[in-house]
């Protein structure tokens, strides 16, 4: 089915290689303007609670705006000095003046932005609904505030995005830095040749330039993360690596057997290039299930691999067989050195001598595997807050510092939006709010609640009704801010001041208690702010991801069945890729939720899994790691059709891919590796995560499990019922 490519190659090479350099030339301005185009969040949903809550209050109260908070630090530790207020006051209404700002709220008009400690006092700057980009409102307003010793930082929405995209990119190109050397090493000692070492590298990297650019015009039409960055250049350098790598190897062994370069090219992509076209379609499709979920920051990450497979692929099975046609025999050039049949044979005799005692090997590595998956049933899940980033950015800095002046609670507040058909403040319904309020303040994990009943302790509930009838027109000036801050004609804000963080186990639980709640007077309840957005997008991810697990494992299973022809090997192959991304899976709840090795990987430990982690993780490794799989089973296919037994098949199988897969795999963990040293701790741990479960499954699932299941089997391993070998369509032999 491939030969045709093959033919194209040899007979048109220059126009191949013209035409991927003139894709590569005429994308690089889309590439340049691309992290421009990608947006943080992606978790926004109309259909949850805490979204709906949100409109109410968009509807009903005041419109909505991103919130940037100045925090300013007395010299004497006295923030309530009225000279220091009048300064921060001050100091911070020049900001009125920025065209995004809606506007100023300082310490004086809101004694509560006052820390309890009194070591500092922020002031809220309340942006436009339709503010311009993050970075450039966050500058305008600094500029405005102007230089004071008392701001040591601005934190807030605005600030943590325009940090998120900017360390994205520093993490990005350190990567980069660190990956591209070392897979160039590794593949120097594959081949002891630089020319066949530095096709790998070069159809990698034309990989990513040419997926970005694609990438870039997509971003122009739908929004996508800011993640997408990161993803796919770790995903273009290891696959195009990868299977450039596994092409270049087949080609050289191809010309060693006396074939001529053109049926060297035919034979390679006959043989390699089905896997590699099945090895990516794995990849394709595991990614391709993020792309179902409902949120923007999944969607386009699968997006994002989808497109980043679908260039690896064809560079492999186009680009890469063009060039080698041009070089023929010169892709020996410049050997250093060459490998000797040793290794082979040592994989055969390690073949052997699993094939000779299959139970007991068995047994001990699923025993292995299963115990490093053990903690993954303590994991918990949740979303960051300002913890997603590094400690010394400023929205973090700041973030930090409001967490220890006020507590927990006041920096991710519970937002219960009371609304009515009718007025909320009638004398009945205002009756049902103070019920409500005494009710929450009863709980355990409630440490305070702001409302327009809660304003004065002094206030009795009468009194309360007679004031807030009349719009609250005879209160005092505070009372009447409170009141048009929070409450509308139909509806007002109920503000829970919990005792935990807002990721924490025990909000979560706070939240679906107050969900439960049911007042009087035909007053609803929406239960929203962070910790209630929190849980909702935890279970909408956790609702979807069992239909994206079906997804991905009945279509992989049926990809693997039409390469293998085969009923048993493509249930192998599944039961072997959640081994080990079970292992990975355990590995990231120790290190991330219980911070062991946090010094070593430089990060907080989060107290629980980012709740998308376990999500990107599976759809990417499912694929990813099934790429071994698939190439060394055509391989041992190819060996069982060319007449030999089940287990001589086996041993040969692994002989003759042993080496170049583990340097495949070596390859894709030195890259992933390399994202450990982001600071932000989402790629940290898909970097490390990935490199866990590849390296698991390309040396003892591989080494191991393969051999000993595969000789458990024996006749059962090619079994494939007649009617439907007729049914499933044929797709080449393998490499």
């Amino acid at each position: 089915m491939l030969r045709p490519l093959s033919h194209i190659a040899t007979r048109y090479p220059w126009r191949v290689i013209a035409a991927w350099l003139a894709i590569a030339v005429v994308g690089t301005p889309f590439v340049v303007g691309l992290p421009a185009k990608l947006k943080p969040g992606g978790f926004s949903d109309p259909s949850l609670e805490a979204e709906r809550a949100l409109g109410v209050i968009a509807r009903e109260i005041r419109p909505p705006g991103q919130v940037l908070v100045a925090i300013f630090v007395p010299a004497a530790n006295e923030a309530l000095d009225d000279r220091f207020l009048g300064a921060v006051a001050a100091q911070t209404r020049p900001a009125l003046i920025v065209a995004d700002v809606d506007r100023v709220i300082s310490p004086i008009e809101n004694p509560r932005q006052i820390a309890p400690d009194r070591s500092l006092a922020v002031v809220t700057i309340v942006l436009n609904a339709n503010a311009a980009s993050s970075a450039e409102v966050v500058a305008s307003v600094k500029s405005a505030i102007g230089d004071h010793p008392s701001v040591p930082v601005i934190t807030g929405g605005p600030v943590a995005y325009a940090d998120i995209v900017r360390v994205s990119e520093g993490d990005l190109r350190r990567a980069e830095l660190i990956s591209i050397p070392l897979a160039l090493v590794v593949l120097v000692a594959v081949f002891g040749s630089a020319v066949a070492a530095g096709m790998p590298v070069i159809v990698g990297g034309l990989t990513v330039m040419v997926a970005l650019a694609i990438l870039s015009v997509i971003a122009g039409l739908t929004d996508m993360s800011v993640f997408v960055l990161n993803l796919s250049t770790m995903l273009g350098l290891g696959l195009g690596t990868d299977y450039s790598l596994f092409v270049t190897t087949r080609f050289r062994e191809e010309l060693r057997a006396g074939k001529s370069v053109e049926a060297a090219i035919s034979e390679t992509l006959d043989h390699a290039g089905s896997a590699v076209f099945f090895s990516g379609l794995t990849v394709f499709v595991g990614l391709g299930g993020l792309a179902t979920f409902d949120f923007m920051m999944l969607r386009s990450l699968g997006i994002a691999g989808v497109v980043v497979v679908s260039v690896a692929v064809m560079a492999a099975l186009t680009l890469l067989p063009a060039s080698l046609a041009l070089l023929g025999h010169r892709i020996d050039r410049w050997s250093l050195f060459r490998w000797s049949d040793r290794q082979d044979a040592a994989w055969v005799r390690l073949a052997s001598w699993v094939m000779a005692r299959p139970i007991g090997v068995l047994v001990v590595v699923i025993a292995v595997l299963a115990l490093l998956g053990f903690p993954f049933l303590r994991a918990r899940f949740s979303l960051p807050d300002a913890q997603v980033l590094p400690s010394w950015v400023e929205s973090r800095r700041g973030f930090d510092l409001l967490e220890k002046a006020f507590g927990v609670g006041d920096v991710a507040p519970i937002l219960v939006v009371a609304r009515a058909d009718g007025p909320i403040v009638t004398p009945e319904r205002v009756d049902a709010l103070i019920d409500l309020t005494r009710f929450i303040a009863s709980d355990p994990d409630v440490a305070r609640v702001d409302s327009i009943v809660d304003l004065d302790p002094r206030l009795t509930r009468q009194q309360y009704q007679l004031l807030l009838a009349n719009g609250g027109s005879d209160a005092d000036l505070y009372m009447r801010a409170a009141l048009a801050a929070t409450t509308g004609h139909r509806a007002t804000i109920v503000t829970v001041i919990p005792r935990c963080a807002g990721a924490s186990r025990e909000c979560a639980d706070l939240v679906r208690r107050l969900r439960t709640m049911q007042p009087s007077a035909g007053i609803e309840l929406l239960v929203g702010g962070a910790p209630g957005a929190i849980v909702d997008i935890v279970d909408r991810l956790y609702e979807a991801f069992p239909r994206a697990i079906l997804l991905v494992v009945a279509t992989t299973y049926f990809a693997l069945l039409i390469l293998f022809r085969s009923l048993l090997l493509p249930l192998k192959a599944i039961a072997m890729n959640a081994l080990s991304l079970l292992a990975s899976y355990g590995a990231l709840v120790v290190v991330f939720q219980e911070g062991f090795g946090s010094a070593i990987f430089g990060f907080t430990p989060l107290g629980y899994v980012e709740a998308t982690l376990p999500i990107i993780l599976f759809c990417l490794l499912f694929g990813l790691s099934m790429d071994y799989e698939v190439f060394l089973l055509s391989r041992v296919r190819e060996e069982w059709r060319a007449g030999q037994t089940n287990e001589r098949a086996v041993a040969l199988g692994m002989a003759r891919s042993g080496r170049v897969i583990t340097n495949a795999a070596l390859i894709v963990v030195l890259v992933s590796l390399s994202f450990v040293t982001a600071d932000i701790i989402l790629v940290k741990a898909v970097g490390l995560g990935t490199a866990i479960a590849v390296l698991l499954d390309a040396t003892i699932v591989r080494a191991l499990l393969v051999p000993a299941t595969m000789r458990l089997l024996g006749y059962w391993n090619w079994w494939l019922p007649g009617w439907l070998d007729r049914a499933i369509p044929r797709f080449g032999d393998g490499p």
